[in-house]
């Protein structure tokens, strides 16, 4: 019988490499696989030593269980594990970290990788095994301490393409950093050292403390921020969660990333929208929208109501309820804020709240009063947590004039440094404002002037004062950049089209009319892509920099030290200078202006942190590339965020902006700042070509 079919069965070193990649990804793939091990094998003390961010070296030394020859010899072999016994074992709850029988196997068919063994109650000789490329090349005794000791070399070495999209050193290093991190905190009781091409990064105690383990990577100043969460039984909703418990920090002890953010699920390291969004949801308006708490969370849940099983890291898991787990985190943690006095109630939002005035369309006659030459309609600020005025309050001030210096210019709407909340609970709680996401309209409002929808107010006929140069306006007739109105026939533009703005969505994006159909634009990307390109013009040369009076002492965490030596060139370009006092504290001497105004010394953390958490592109990670990153980082402190009213003037002039940038459709981390929907797609929607309809 012939063979005619291409269909073959693949060799066993390819399927091993394949395999591989699902398993080590990077050097902290198996250092954290390496480190599971040790813990599972009950080590009091586990050392993890790395050479050039683990591409050339690293290493797990434990003082764990340790294994014989023949055990050594079956734990290089495909899916051989101690850990579970089959899939009964699978679905009624792994105890243990690891249990694919992966971990060995893999990292040695893409390495030369050494073990060396002893078990604890032997008092001969150890083994050691060389493992590379997936092959076996020697096995003989040695002398060796107790416990088990992995040594990787030349990660990579025979799978070229994946070694070519390693990041640099410093990336590599901050993922490592980041998984011993992890498992340091989760295992106060066991000592856990990290270096770093020879320097000692930390090391913990071991004494069972986690809030000295926190002081070991966080800091003395992090660690001292710290509250103890401690729920269980009736002091939680109902739900999955047996017990939460942990610490939590400060509200005002915070980062601008979710790097520090350590939760756990029965002792396993992992990343869950569920417990972040509860974390979050707990703090509420404690925080800005881009600020994130320091956290150690351990949530204990029955074998049988999560799911370790869902990713080939296990980095993730599945619970069988996500919202009632949700729940029972953000009432754990809300309880140890309330019990600290940390919570309080109709807070603003971050450090401060500015007063706020929403979109107004013109009015006409009988409408509301206009208060000044402009035309533009009378009305109260209405600021987060304050009742309205009504609209007969003799007292009401008129509405800000956009020629006002502090509101009119893009950016200058919010400068408390927030961005937009990044999660919907954050998002959700903002919106209790009391907008119910009228566009606008005050809450007292009511009828059709008050909305926009008149139609002798959107044609604009009592707008006698409004520039005529002006491409974008509040409910008038579109304009082209020249100022012409629109006739209906092509018109050429150079950047965006002619927009009549009828009001906002949810106090976040503005609601346009194009020429043919509507658009919606995000005004915190807006605001954002305007204050990039005017930072980027403004360091083309030199960067705007402010000397201290006084230089300021910042104590960093594990990874933020470590970065800072990798990065100091990149920060000093723009205008960030600060000397190293000792291992875990610099002093700030010197920051970025930006926009007439200094940024706050400890931004210096925030930007060590986005380089952190960042994983960039191969080959975007030059001074140049990451000065340019710290650039899209800057633009969003003073850009206006989502959740903000505007100003008539203000959108109009943020629009303005927007229309001069080299690129108005996107803002410098790769979000789209407009949304179009065009004339077609919304009568589809409306099915007016249902056939017969002639309106």
């Amino acid at each position: 019988m012939t063979n005619d079919t291409d269909i073959h069965q693949l060799d066993e070193d390819t399927v091993a490499r394949i395999a591989a990649g699902e398993v080590v990804e990077r050097p902290a793939s198996a250092v954290k696989e390496l480190v599971e091990n040790s813990l599972d094998a009950d080590a009091s003390s586990v050392d993890v030593t790395v050479e050039e961010g683990g591409t050339e070296l690293l290493r797990v030394a434990d003082d764990g269980h340790g294994m014989t020859e023949a055990d050594v010899r079956a734990a290089v072999r495909q899916h051989t594990t101690s850990k579970i016994d089959g899939l009964e074992d699978l679905e009624s709850g792994v105890a243990t970290l690891g249990f694919r029988g992966e971990a060995l196997h893999t990292i040695g068919s893409v390495s030369r990788m050494t073990i060396r063994s002893r078990p604890q109650a032997s008092d001969g000789a150890g083994t050691e095994l060389v493992y590379e490329g997936g092959e076996v090349t020697s096995v003989e005794p040695t002398g060796c301490p107790a416990g088990t000791t992995v040594e990787v070399e030349d990660l990579f070495y025979n799978t070229p393409a994946r070694r070519k999209f390693l990041k640099t050193t410093a990336t590599e290093f901050a993922h490592v950093n980041r998984v011993v991190t992890r498992y340091a905190l989760a295992n106060p009781d066991v000592a856990v050292s990290l270096s770093h091409d020879g320097r000692e990064v930390f090391a913990t105690t071991g004494q069972g403390d986690l809030q000295a383990a926190v002081l070991s990577v966080y800091g003395r100043e992090v660690a001292a921020s710290m509250i103890a969460v401690e729920a269980d039984g009736d002091d939680l909703p109902p739900g999955p969660l047996e017990s939460v418990s942990g610490l939590v920090s400060h509200p005002e002890t915070n980062r601008s990333s979710r790097e520090y953010l350590a939760t756990y699920v029965n002792g396993r390291a992992v990343a869950s929208d569920a417990v972040r969004e509860g974390i979050m949801g707990a703090y509420g308006t404690q925080l800005g929208g881009d600020r994130y708490p320091f956290v150690v969370l351990f949530l204990d849940v029955p074998g049988d109501a999560v799911d370790v099983n869902v990713h080939p890291r296990k980095r993730e898991v599945r619970f069988d309820d996500d919202d009632a787990v949700r729940r029972q985190v953000d009432a754990a943690v809300e309880s140890a804020l309330l019990e600290h006095g940390l919570l309080r109630s109709r807070a603003p939002r971050g450090r401060s709240a500015p007063g706020e005035t929403r979109v107004e369309p013109r009015s006409r006659a009988g409408g509301r009063p206009t208060d000044d030459a402009s035309g533009r309609d009378g009305g109260a600020p209405v600021s987060a947590g304050e009742p309205q005025p009504s609209s007969t309050d003799s007292t009401a001030e008129p509405a800000l004039d956009p020629s006002d210096a502090d509101r009119s210019a893009p950016g200058s709407a919010d400068r408390t440094g927030s961005r937009e909340p990044r999660d919907e609970s954050e998002t959700t709680a903002d919106r209790s404002r009391g907008n119910d996401g009228t566009p606008g309209a005050d809450a007292h409002e009511s009828g059709p002037e008050s909305t926009g929808t008149d139609d002798s107010s959107r044609r604009g006929t009592d707008a006698p004062n409004r520039d005529p140069d002006r491409k974008f306006d509040v409910a008038t007739e579109q304009r082209t950049l020249d100022g012409d109105s629109v006739t209906g026939d092509e018109t050429a533009f150079d950047s965006l089209p002619p927009l009549r703005v009828l009001g906002q969505l949810d106090d976040t994006y503005l609601v346009c009319e194009t020429d043919d159909g509507l658009a919606l634009v995000d005004q915190h990307a807006a605001d954002e892509r305007v204050n990039y390109e005017r930072l980027q013009a403004a360091v083309s040369d030199d960067a705007a920099a402010q000397a201290l009076a006084d230089p300021v002492e910042l104590e960093l965490t594990a990874a933020e030290a470590e970065a800072f030596e990798e990065y100091r060139e990149a920060l000093s370009r723009l205008g960030f200078y600060a000397d190293r006092i000792d291992d875990r504290t610099v002093a700030v001497t010197t920051v970025p202006a930006v926009f007439d105004e200094t940024l706050e010394p400890d931004r210096l953390r925030d930007v060590l942190t986005s380089f952190i958490e960042g994983d960039r592109e191969a080959g975007a990670e030059t001074v140049d590339a990451l000065a340019d990153e710290f650039l899209g980082d800057l633009a969003c402190y003073p850009s206006i965020t989502g959740n903000t009213s505007l100003t008539e003037g203000s959108v109009v002039d943020l629009l303005a902006a927007l229309d001069d940038c080299e690129n108005p459709y996107a803002c410098p981390h790769g979000r789209p700042v407009i949304v179009r929907i065009d004339g077609s797609e919304i009568e589809a929607r409306f099915e007016r070509d249902y056939p017969g309809h002639g309106g």
